[in-house]
């Protein structure tokens, strides 16, 4: 039996995930409704991580703190050892969370006014934070081609051209769950660097590559324009911890890592709190076999559900390389999305995200999370298939 087989109970612990679904959804009552749509597990993190908190929690006096040279080496041996990247130390730029990096990017490295390119379908983060700091948001959806996602580069070039100062990347893709190939990402980084657009690649499903897939970091390969990427990381969505809040940059050009920090300075954001350093050193030191399972159970999840839903005229799956979202396809049942939404709302009691939640380009798809024990992904598709008895 696999540790990821529990079924841990989560309602009424104020998670968003399970309690907040009638706030999300519109509804006077959600009591019976299995969630599978905001991208947390309903694993537990691994043991080191809760037993190193616990240890912590013991002290007696909670006073300011620093992050201190194991946890900031533990990054560093990290991407060394997963994803053959070697980075400085001196570049690593701490935060409260991915969304958090890409505000204070924005804020940092671009003025009120000045147009932001994302592509979609996309997170939709990429869409809100520029706008919410007054940011001219520009997409280029990407196209669907064959169950995964390519980039129209002539597209790409022309909307670079229309004076774009940055270029939101989401690398792996969510929600699709596309792994970026290294000739993609060389040429994000030409055309980038040819109208001189800075890069925030938000990287936090990197750890998460299933069947073997490799991820590759975009400041990796950018060589000489190297300087013209910030890379936002994490923890959190690779041992689901969430709600400790921590995230870091990467940033080799000195440059901008003093701009970063003044943002810092400017909104008053201080250090991670004291706990966030303790759960990301040891999520770092001693989880990678626990990821390692969680991978192959996750793909096993996915199998099923695509195998099973596929079963349903007019639905296309499509297993994702990376992320444990699936991203489900159902345009050619021709139904409107409020409709589709209702159906699995009110008869499947199944919440799943809609896909225009992540740009128009999203319409017709559904994003469906099965980071869950395997009895809870039967439940799943059993409510899924439900909603279309009728």
């Amino acid at each position: 039996m696999s540790i990821f087989d529990q079924t841990i109970k989560r309602r009424s612990t104020n998670s968003v995930k399970w309690d907040a679904m009638e706030k999300v959804y519109g509804l006077h009552d959600a009591s019976d409704i299995l969630p599978m749509w905001v991208a947390d597990m309903d694993f537990a993190a691994p043991a080191a991580v809760s037993k190193a908190l616990q240890q912590h929690a013991e002290q007696t006096v909670f006073g300011y703190s620093f992050i201190g040279e194991d946890a900031i080496q533990s990054i560093v041996d990290w991407q060394n050892t997963r994803h053959d990247w070697h980075i400085d130390k001196e570049s690593i730029v701490f935060c409260n969370g991915v969304v958090a990096a890409l505000a204070n990017s924005i804020v940092a490295f671009t003025n009120p006014g000045d147009k932001v390119l994302i592509s979609s379908p996309v997170y939709p983060p990429f869409f809100n934070i520029p706008k919410s700091n007054g940011r001219e948001v520009i997409s280029c959806p990407l196209v669907e081609k064959d169950g995964t996602y390519v980039y129209d580069f002539e597209a790409f070039e022309q909307a670079l051209a229309q004076n774009v100062k940055a270029y939101i990347l989401c690398n792996p893709h969510n929600p699709g769950g596309y792994v970026w190939d290294e000739a993609t990402l060389k040429e994000i980084v030409r055309l980038c660097a040819k109208y001189d657009v800075i890069i925030i690649s938000d990287e936090i499903h990197a750890d998460l590559m299933i069947n073997g897939e490799k991820h590759i970091p975009l400041a990796k390969i950018a060589g000489d324009e190297i300087n013209r990427v910030v890379t936002c990381m994490a923890p959190t969505k690779t041992f689901n911890l969430a709600g400790i809040q921590v995230s870091y940059m990467i940033v080799t050009d000195k440059k901008k890592r003093l701009q970063l920090e003044a943002i810092n300075m400017a909104s008053g954001q201080g250090s991670l709190n004291t706990f966030a350093s303790v759960a990301l050193h040891a999520a770092y030191t001693e989880g990678s076999a626990w990821l390692d399972e969680l991978l192959t159970y996750i793909s096993a999840n996915m199998d099923y559900v695509k195998a099973e839903l596929e079963q349903i005229p007019g639905i296309r799956v499509t297993k994702p390389q990376s992320t444990y979202l699936i991203w489900i396809d159902y345009r050619e049942l021709a139904l409107e999305e409020k409709d589709l939404m209702n159906r699995l709302l009110e008869v499947g009691k199944l919440a799943l995200e809609p896909g225009t939640k992540y740009g128009e380009e999203g319409r017709g798809f559904l994003r469906m999370n099965v980071a869950c024990s395997f009895e809870t992904v039967q439940d799943g598709v059993k409510r899924f298939k439900k909603a279309f008895e009728q």
